[in-house]
């Protein structure tokens, strides 16, 4: 039976816990895995409270893309409860004005019409060309459609109003883990560089002919690289 920290992951925006099946497969062996609920709040400091409300005392915390900016607001309400940190595919910066336009806009679409999910049209923007069609496309789209609209609308509402993480990044002495897809068009490569460069113990990882979800695009690679990066926390410890 595990007998490790337990491992909290947080799923991204229209994202469930299929995001992180293959890791959980991986990881269960050496830790209990435990999927955050972050579909009932319109706010990260929302989101961050239910999650610590249910969490065990202390865990190691893995969040990609909206998860690392509640991981974030985790790190702020309860920073002696977290043992590690990974981050993938993630901002520590808010949202640019223009992208907090799309997202109403987007909302707004929403409230007039039907939801529509993950369509053909945004999956460049989440993926590598090679995955535009087949089974990793096919799992994005029913995520999307099993969070559903009243989620997704809480969910854009609550990455609006994030904090600018970034002044705290030079504090965070945990061990950390920074990676992204050489090819994330949401996130680019440069904002986990950020990250990285500020953490003051982190290592980074670059995911060759990724997009923005490597969890699903790469999910060998991904449980690899999380293995690697607990079994080196465990030898540390």
């Amino acid at each position: 039976m595990p007998t490790a920290t337990p491992i909290l992951f947080i799923p991204g925006l229209l994202c469930d816990a299929r995001l992180w099946r293959d890791q959980i497969e991986a990881l269960s062996p050496y830790a209990p895995c435990i999927v955050a609920d972050v579909t009932q709040d319109d706010s990260v400091a929302g989101m961050a409270a239910r999650l610590l409300a249910k969490a065990p005392p202390r865990f190691k915390l893995i969040g990609l893309s909206m998860g690392g900016y509640v991981a974030f607001e985790v790190l702020r309400q309860a920073r002696d409860r977290i043992e590690a940190l990974a981050l993938l595919d993630t901002s520590a910066a808010p949202d640019t004005p223009a992208r907090s336009a799309e997202r109403e806009a987007a909302i707004q679409s929403l409230q007039h019409g039907r939801f529509s999910g993950v369509t053909d049209k945004l999956l460049p923007s989440l993926v590598d060309p090679r995955h535009l069609h087949g089974p990793v496309a096919q799992e994005i789209k029913a995520m999307a459609q099993r969070v559903g609209p009243d989620a997704f609308i809480r969910q854009q509402r609550a990455i609006m109003t994030r904090p600018d993480s970034r002044p705290m990044l030079g504090d965070l002495d945990l061990p950390a883990l920074v990676a992204v897809g050489d090819g994330d068009a949401l996130t680019p490569p440069m904002e986990a560089i950020t990250i990285f460069r500020a953490l003051p113990n982190a290592s980074f990882h670059l995911f060759h002919r990724c997009g923005h979800l490597p969890a699903l695009e790469q999910p060998e690679a991904t449980s690899a690289l999380l293995l690697r990066w607990v079994e080196s926390l465990n030898a540390s410890a």
